[in-house]
């Protein structure tokens, strides 16, 4: 265990190991900070591990604010709440602490903080992050607190637009936290269904990165030894929280899902975000319910390529099939449900819920090409648990 620590700078300058956290002063500072605002979810707000973090920087002279109205599914009101906590606080810096939703809204109030244009004026399309004050966003430290989203490592923030109950994709490069502080340590309060969940949501981002459109070996070979290491660790993760070590190659993991979808995702997401939008469903669980059935869908394409993976990952008979019997294995052993049932998605809404999927960017780079018509059709079948 003792040697699972480092310094990397990919994608990003990364601080890894147990009990790293108390570097956090020494990150803010090198980053220009002189008085934070640590951003958060609720319930993460009300731990000891936030209050202890606060009060060390309170310590280190850096007194530090504190921002945690963010919903598990961040909306723009959060956003616009957080940027006037900012700056009423006079602060010039973000931490952005917790998972996927504390991790997404910090970023985004660090964004637009210093913008003058609406939020969705800097939607992930074509160069509409060029409109953006690129000196007027305000610097990240990152620091996950769950092993799925890779946020930290991300150059961008999900939130979504309650109007029309859409996920949007805000992006600058700028967003990407300046530091990273991954501290395993911080992860072992996890119960084992949030562990589950959010492990999952790791392996989906490193497979449909495996299996995403495009030519970009680098991402390619992240995400294969990101699903080795989900593979060897994750059980172990669910079954034994305190497991330390379990735990830092799952933060790991879930770092290089991140870094390796630069290349892209596919229709897991874009099944996926409608229905979280919708239903405010946990994203991670939402990614594990659809997974198979993309799977099968996909299976023209990734036959190869999922016969590479399983030969890495040293399943019998390396196949297509070998990965997907690990997949729903793996699923049942860590409670996932295996129908779409269990997110409460209404058969009257599937129209609705296919249009929306086929527009979300993560499903132009399926490996498949999927209308509106097939993405109903994954639907129907995840509903049946059909496969």
């Amino acid at each position: 265990m003792t040697d699972l620590v480092g310094n990397w700078n990919y994608p990003t300058t990364i601080r890894f190991g147990a009990g790293r956290i108390a570097e956090l002063a020494d990150a803010c500072k090198a980053l220009g900070m002189a008085r934070p605002l640590l951003v958060t979810d609720p319930g993460l707000a009300a731990l000891p591990m936030v209050r202890d973090a606060i009060a060390a920087n309170q310590a280190a002279g850096l007194p530090t604010g504190l921002f945690s109205d963010v919903r598990p599914n961040p909306v723009s009101a959060n956003v616009e709440a957080g940027v006037k906590s900012f700056k009423d606080g006079g602060h010039d810096g973000v931490i952005a602490f917790g998972g996927g939703s504390g991790l997404d809204a910090a970023k985004a109030i660090a964004f637009m903080a210093g913008q003058t244009r609406p939020i969705w004026d800097f939607e992930d399309i074509g160069d509409w992050w060029t409109r953006a004050d690129a000196r007027a966003i305000a610097p990240i430290v990152g620091v996950p607190t769950t092993a799925g989203t890779g946020s930290e490592v991300g150059r961008a923030a999900v939130v979504t637009d309650e109007s029309t109950h859409t996920k949007k994709i805000i992006f600058h490069p700028k967003m990407l936290p300046g530091i990273v502080i991954a501290d395993p340590e911080l992860t072992t309060g996890l119960p084992p269904h949030i562990t589950a969940a959010t492990g999952i949501d790791a392996l989906t981002h490193n497979l449909e990165a495996l299996c995403a459109t495009g030519y970009h070996p680098m991402a390619e070979g992240i995400a294969l030894e990101g699903l080795r290491l989900i593979k060897t660790w994750l059980p172990t993760a669910c079954r034994d929280g305190g497991n330390v070590e379990a735990r830092a190659h799952m933060l790991v993991a879930s770092s290089m899902g991140a870094t390796a979808f630069q290349k892209g995702l596919g229709a897991i997401h874009a099944l996926s975000h409608p229905v979280s939008a919708l239903y405010d469903t946990h994203h991670g669980l939402t990614n594990a319910v659809f997974t198979p059935y993309v799977m099968v869908y996909n299976r023209p394409a990734i036959e190869d390529r999922m016969a590479r993976l399983a030969r890495l990952l040293g399943l019998p008979n390396p196949s297509f099939t070998a990965v997907l019997d690990w997949v729903l294995d793996l699923r049942e052993e860590l409670g996932i449900p295996h129908t779409a049932v269990a997110l409460g998605i209404e058969e009257g809404r599937l129209d609705e819920l296919a249009a929306k999927a086929e527009v979300d960017p993560p499903n132009a780079s399926n490996p498949v090409p999927a209308a509106a018509a097939d993405l109903r059709g994954i639907y129907e079948a995840a509903l049946e648990g059909r496969l």
